[in-house]
């Protein structure tokens, strides 16, 4: 049976750790959360991009008509002083024949302005179409930019909250690695490096938590003595043996809590 000293020390080394390893569970997931802002930041600005490309097209297609509608006036007005060139030229007919000649180049004259006219006027109804489509365009942006501008507050608030709390369990970290002993705290370094979700697992049913197998009774029995924290034949994890363990429920971080150092003979 283990002595009132050997539980003192065992816990003094265990408990810290068990309280450091859920520190850096939190810091990991806190950082996890601040990786995946600008993500979700992205996602959330998605309608807003959507909406803008939207109204960018309408109004390029605009301004393409209009420049359409302009080219094709243009070309009526040179075609309008070509006409009345060739009408000027009636006094200098002199045949029938040049006179119904005359006749037919203005009726080919008058169908090719009646073209352009018809250009024009389908350039200024898809125009206006246009126009109408970019007013609604510019309204679904408004609406889109202010449900944007709102997440982008919940996003940047969280932001906030997550930096505050990191800087708070950071300091935590330092000085609950403090109370470790220099080898104990490289050794649970050491697998965390090695890029383990936890360095400190728990054996439950006689198996490691970590890697789920089981575990030779021989170290078992080990570890529930308590004289070394031992690791996982298998995965190297660190390991502790909770058994009927007070749990801190209270306070896992406080490290004056008496019921802490209640560890002792289930180790």
């Amino acid at each position: 049976m283990q002595s009132n000293s050997q539980r003192s020390s065992l816990n003094h080394n265990l408990s810290p750790l068990i309280a450091l390893q859920k520190l850096d569970l939190r810091i990991m997931e806190i950082t996890t959360q601040r990786q995946k802002i600008p993500e979700r930041l992205h996602v959330v600005e998605a309608p807003l991009r959507e909406a803008q490309q939207q109204h960018q097209q309408t109004s390029a297609a605009m301004e393409a008509l209009v420049k359409e509608r302009r080219s094709h006036e243009k070309d009526l007005e040179v075609h309008e002083a070509h006409t009345e060139k060739i009408k000027s030229r009636l006094p200098e007919l002199k045949s029938n024949k040049e006179y119904q000649a005359h006749l037919f180049e203005i009726e080919v004259a008058n169908k090719k302005k009646g073209d352009f006219e018809e250009k024009i006027l389908l350039c200024m109804e898809k125009i206006e179409q246009l126009q109408q489509t970019a007013k609604d365009g510019q309204t679904t942006v408004s609406v889109v930019e202010s449900a944007f501008a709102q997440e982008k507050l919940v996003l940047d608030a969280l932001e906030k909250k997550l930096v505050a709390e990191l800087v708070d369990l950071e300091s935590q970290q330092q000085a609950h690695s403090a109370h470790l002993e220099g080898g104990l705290l490289a050794r649970y370094n050491s697998i965390k490096a090695a890029g383990k979700d936890q360095a400190l697992v728990e054996i439950k049913e006689g198996t490691c938590s970590g890697c789920r197998l089981q575990l030779p009774p021989q170290l078992i029995s080990e570890v529930k003595r308590g004289e070394n924290i031992l690791t996982c034949p298998y995965c190297r994890r660190m390991l502790y043996w909770d058994g009927q363990t007070p749990v801190e429920t209270e306070s896992v971080l406080d490290l004056d809590k008496t019921s802490i150092l209640e560890i002792g003979e289930s180790l």
